[in-house]
């Protein structure tokens, strides 16, 4: 016991952890069994997942008499793990949902090399999938869920039911949780979360706001505004102040100066900030030529309607 202390946690999980508790006579035994390898265990629910400890996967403990004495208390209850660094194990879990499920977008995040390195793949009570991956690093991956494509990813900050626990199906049946493959014919490598986050869920491209900011026409806060855009919006917050300074008189020059600094502080390029505010310049010229005889509080509606 002294000895897997030390280990890495990654590194007690092999081919014969799930073997030994599925011959297990009772709960209580898998999950002693289970501990005594020094992987962190922890009871939930009955033929369910809810914890049974008051702080939940974090009460999750080796010491087998802690263990026994939760299951003398709790003969029926499954086993939770709590997974990512704890534990040692990451776990992409593949949801069924009747007529839905996430096996679609787990061929997909196979095809992209994603989810190939996996340890174990354990069956379910659902019909669904557990992809067990070994955590061999110290990087953080924090659980995370996309319910639109139906996988989770189980790593810090989660746990899992692992077998031989049970679960009651929708329909009044209980099934346990059953491993279906170990990794033979292939090495077991960490998974990659963020990059299948990436694959499943996209994230969406920043777009600049159509609407007109509130922040008055002075120069100088004009200047503020463009060097606080972000990536994404930057080339049409320019091309908007820019809009503002000539139609309020200011000279190319003075706008190129003052709007420059701002925007190399945001991260645009000068090239690209040289052609927008002179892009500005020439629309407000075609569309706005003779300037009122008092500035406009909003941009004029010309203006706004010319998109870059």
């Amino acid at each position: 016991m002294e000895q897997q202390a030390h280990q890495h946690p990654s590194a007690r999980w092999d081919q014969q952890l799930f073997h030994w508790p599925a011959q297990a006579p009772d709960l209580a035994t898998a999950a002693a069994q289970v501990a005594g390898r020094g992987i962190p265990v922890f009871p939930c629910i009955p033929r369910g997942k809810q914890p049974l400890t008051v702080h939940g996967f974090r009460d999750a403990s080796t010491d087998t008499d802690i263990v026994r004495s939760w299951w003398r208390r709790w003969p029926d209850a499954n086993l939770g793990v709590p997974t990512g660094s704890a534990s040692g194990v990451d776990v992409v879990d593949v949801d069924v949902h009747g007529a839905r499920s996430g096996f679609g977008a787990f061929e997909r995040a196979r095809r992209a090399g994603l989810v190939e390195g996996w340890a174990w793949l354990v069956r379910t009570p659902s019909g669904g999938l557990h992809a067990y991956f070994l955590r061999t690093t110290a990087t953080d991956q924090r659980s995370w869920q996309v319910p639109s494509q139906h996988i989770d990813f189980r790593g810090d900050g989660g746990y899992i039911i692992i077998p031989p626990s049970c679960a009651r199906t929708d329909g009044g049946v209980d099934r346990r949780y059953q491993q279906i493959a170990v990794a033979e014919h292939h090495r077991p490598t960490p998974v990659n979360a963020s990059g299948l986050r990436r694959l499943l869920d996209p994230p969406k491209p920043l777009r600049p706001s159509t609407a007109s900011p509130s922040i008055g026409r002075a120069p100088d806060k004009l200047a503020a505004w463009v060097a606080s855009r972000p990536e994404g919006a930057r080339n049409g917050g320019l091309f908007w102040a820019a809009c503002r300074m000539a139609e309020d008189g200011h000279d190319l020059g003075s706008t190129t100066s003052l709007l420059g600094q701002a925007a190399h502080a945001a991260g645009l390029p000068e090239p690209e900030t040289l052609t927008t505010i002179r892009s500005a310049f020439r629309i407000v010229a075609r569309v706005a030529p003779a300037p009122p005889l008092r500035p406009p509080s909003r941009p004029t509606r010309a203006v706004e309607g010319v998109g870059l």
